[in-house]
């Protein structure tokens, strides 16, 4: 099994690493590395999307939290799925007005562009490094497990820790690779190959649990109740989030607005992430921006309802208590689900296939998402930070993609090393504080610049930095850092040991906080600043972003 596993990785890579040298030899110019020549179609890049957006979190974890919470697990999917009304709203003009980056599109309403660049610079490093961070330890763990190295035990000759941090440096080495040498077109192809490879495994893995349950989704939610232990209460709302806990009127109110500020990080920090802002650059107009979006919410909604049939049919078929028993966070549940399908439909050999290449998905998944998140930010410092300030707007093309090579070397390095060290610890709290922090910090300044006439620069740095340093601190002090414990076990559930508490906020979540914050900083820095805006600056991005007029 775990040669069939491995062998499946090795092949998947083969296939990545030649759709990167294809690229490098197809990249000529800042516009090929940064938006790999704006020729891609709408189905094209809408495909990209969803592979860019669909990560290891959503396939893996949903169908895990629906596992062993039922109904709240869900709640997830929808959220991520909602999300992309808003990115639908906005796609168009954020597309026509920027070029390359989030901080284009600030630029071109701001008389002082050098300190809006360098906040949107730290900004998209911030959000894309946790983001980050989170893939590649996720990545060490489920290769791993995919591979069988349990602690105590070993693989090649190394100990379970090694193998966590030997897969880290390769999926490091592999993304550092797919950006310096593929740039947009080999990081679009290797999301767009991913995003298929996902869609066929989870279609294939839908049909057969309903096949076991005469595909009926209602005889395999009944199923999944039985199994869950908890009744009708499985396939309702209250087991995981929002619950009402009795006598304790605080932590009710508590729950229920930690739901609420997860959900508004989810829905409002899609359109802010720098990784999903690149990509609306890739298309030749704002009309094929929107067709991608298109094509990116029916391929996330459409995966986002098989997860239903992925959650609750490892419900039914697994079992929670086999799943909590492999990983107690539900992540597995994917896993164990096509090792059982595969062994109903084809034996021991049918549930091996189809556990390796479940499993290889996973880590297509893992590379697909990690390669964007470097991309993102290594164009960010090339172009916004050395290109538009240290060179004052005048570099040579040759220059600025040298230097976002070199960027995309540095910022996989320290990911790397931040990963290795971080590998023992509970990072799960990055990828929602990446959502909470680019709702905060990069939404802001992207509706204000595009719909407020008298909006400026002070404005923008100070909702950036205001929507940032609110999203850090209110984490720091929350639960997710200290002072939260298994109330059974007493195990910390918090980034440091039991003991340790500091925690000021009550929530997990700043969103429902610092989204506010972000906008109120927005505007006061506005109104307090003495710069004035440019009328002539708002009407000519507003002519622009709405009929496509001198856009890129």
């Amino acid at each position: 099994m775990t040669e069939l596993t491995f062998g499946v990785f090795v092949v998947f890579v083969l296939i990545t690493v030649g759709i990167t040298v294809w690229a490098r030899a197809n990249t000529r110019g800042a516009d090929d590395f940064y938006a790999g020549g704006r020729k891609f179609s709408g189905a094209q890049n809408g495909t990209a999307l969803a592979g860019d957006y669909m990560s290891a979190a959503s396939f893996l974890g949903i169908a895990g939290l629906i596992a062993l919470s039922g109904y709240d697990g869900f709640l997830y999917s929808i959220g991520f799925l909602v999300a992309w009304l808003l990115a639908l709203l906005l796609v168009g003009v954020v597309r026509n007005a920027g070029r390359f980056t989030l901080a284009d599109v600030l630029a071109q309403r701001v008389r002082r562009e050098p300190p809006v660049r360098r906040a949107a610079v730290v900004s998209t490093v911030t959000v894309s490094v946790f983001y980050l961070l989170a893939q590649m330890v996720g990545a060490g763990a489920l290769v791993s497990m995919l591979l069988g190295v349990n602690p105590g035990e070993r693989f090649l000759g190394m100990s379970a820790g090694a193998a966590e941090t030997v897969t880290i440096v390769v999926v490091g080495m592999l993304m550092i690779c797919y950006v310096m040498f593929g740039g947009m077109k080999g990081t679009t192809w290797v999301q767009i190959v991913k995003a298929v490879l996902l869609m066929a495994g989870t279609v294939v893995l839908t049909v057969l649990v309903l096949s076991r349950f005469g595909y009926s989704p209602s005889a395999m939610l009944g199923a999944a109740a039985d199994a869950s232990g908890r009744g009708d209460a499985f396939l309702q709302p209250g087991l995981r989030y929002g619950r009402d806990v009795e006598g304790d009127a605080y932590r009710t109110i508590i729950g229920k607005l930690d739901f609420f500020s997860l959900a508004l990080a989810l829905v409002l920090g899609t359109v802010g992430l720098p990784h999903i802002v690149t990509r609306f650059f890739t298309v030749p107009d704002a009309r094929a921006a929107r067709t991608s979006v298109s094509w990116a919410i029916g391929l996330v909604g459409a995966f986002y309802l098989m997860t239903l049939a992925l959650g609750f049919g490892a419900a039914a078929l697994v079992g929670r208590e086999r799943i909590a028993a492999q990983d107690p966070s539900g992540n597995t549940a994917a896993l164990q689900l096509a090792h059982a399908v595969g062994v109903h439909a084809a034996g021991e050999v049918g549930g091996d296939v189809l556990l390796a290449f479940t499993g290889a998905v996973a880590f297509a998944t893992i590379l697909a998402v990690v390669s964007g998140l470097v991309l993102a930010s290594s164009t960010s410092l090339a172009h916004d930070y050395f290109g538009q300030v240290l060179m004052f707007g005048r570099p040579r093309e040759s220059q600025e993609v040298a230097v976002a090579r070199v960027a995309a070397f540095l910022i996989g390095t320290i990911a790397v090393v931040l990963a290795v060290v971080a590998r023992d610890l509970n990072v799960a709290f990055l990828v929602a504080l990446a959502f909470a922090i680019a709702a905060s910090a990069n939404l802001p300044p992207i509706v204000l610049s595009l719909f407020w006439r008298r909006f400026n620069s002070a404005g923008a740095v100070a909702g950036i930095y205001g929507g940032l340093g609110s999203s850090l601190l209110l984490v720091i002090f929350s639960p997710v850092v200290s002072g939260k414990t298994d109330p059974v076990t007493g195990r910390s559930l918090s980034l440091f040991p039991a003991g340790v508490d500091f925690h000021l906020f009550p929530l997990e979540n700043p969103g429902i906080v610092s989204v506010p914050i972000g906008f109120a900083c927005a505007v006061a820095g506005t109104l307090l600043a003495r710069e004035k805006a440019d009328p002539l600056r708002y009407d000519d991005l507003s002519v622009r972003a709405l009929t496509g007029t001198g856009a890129h």
